[in-house]
């Protein structure tokens, strides 16, 4: 099998470390970026445990420069880019829609949008050169089931489902695959900040609203990050040849379409 790059932004932590490991063990080597790099050492470290290659590039997704001197970086090292995975993002402001400041909207969408957009726009090229390629945008089962004050990250991220299906259409021809992969509840650190904020707006608990949650879905359980890298990387697999343009939801039955 020829050797295969992967590039996994926001990969620090979360779904994006176990995205990175797990396309590692798919054969992919990996390149980790994100801006904190000791947290992106630990994830290269763990791709490199699966012996697979892993090149660590700190990189700001909102700035221009910075994701094009990443892809520079990654061109130099590996010569090429076979799959792509959106994974950047912010949960944004909790509060009223009303209340919500525009700076804190814009800064929502300029990291779950733009940054989705800037990746993208400029490895198309290279995989358009190469023959194909594929690019795997996380989005969140939010952007379709909304939660109480969460109006700017809702709005982000089913604008990324947009932006995944015209994406696709423009690049299907070129040989390039685009889908979303949406989670729901996915256990860790930034769910319990969304908790705290929610339990805070309807006046209950951390652990109420985290039985809660729960409790609404078929399987009754969270979503656990490697829920949703094995969603990601079988997308990017050779099993998911003629799958492009869909919206993957991985939520435990919060939400059937």
């Amino acid at each position: 099998m020829p050797r295969r790059v992967a590039v996994v932004t926001g990969a620090s932590g979360g779904i994006g470390r176990e995205t990175a490991v797990c396309l590692a063990e798919a054969g992919h080597d990996v390149v980790v970026a994100g801006r904190r790099r000791d947290a992106l050492e630990s994830t290269a470290d763990a791709v490199r445990a699966v012996g697979q290659a892993a090149l660590v590039v700190e990189a700001d997704v909102t700035e221009q420069l910075a994701v094009e001197a990443m892809w520079s970086t990654v061109m130099a090292e590996f010569g090429r880019v076979d799959c792509l995975v959106n994974n950047s993002g912010i949960p944004g402001p909790s509060a009223p829609f009303w209340e919500i400041d525009m700076d804190d909207w814009r800064a929502t969408f300029q990291v779950n949008v733009e940054g989705i957009v800037l990746c993208s726009r400029s490895v198309l090229p290279i995989m358009m050169a190469q023959g194909g390629g594929n690019i795997v945008n996380i989005g969140s089962l939010t952007g379709k089931r909304p939660l109480i004050n969460r109006t700017a990250y809702a709005a982000s991220k089913l604008a990324v489902v947009g932006l995944t299906r015209t994406m696709a259409l423009d690049a299907g021809p070129h040989g390039v695959r685009v889908n979303v992969v949406s989670p729901g509840p996915v256990a860790g650190e930034r769910l319990d900040w969304v908790l705290d904020r929610l339990a805070e707006a309807t006046g209950s608990t951390q652990d109420q609203a985290r039985r809660d949650f729960a409790g609404q879905s078929a399987l009754r359980r969270l979503v656990d990050p490697r829920d949703v890298a094995q969603a990601v990387a079988f997308l990017a697999s050779d099993a998911a040849a003629a799958i492009t343009g869909i919206d993957l939801d991985v939520n435990a039955g919060f939400a059937m379409q």
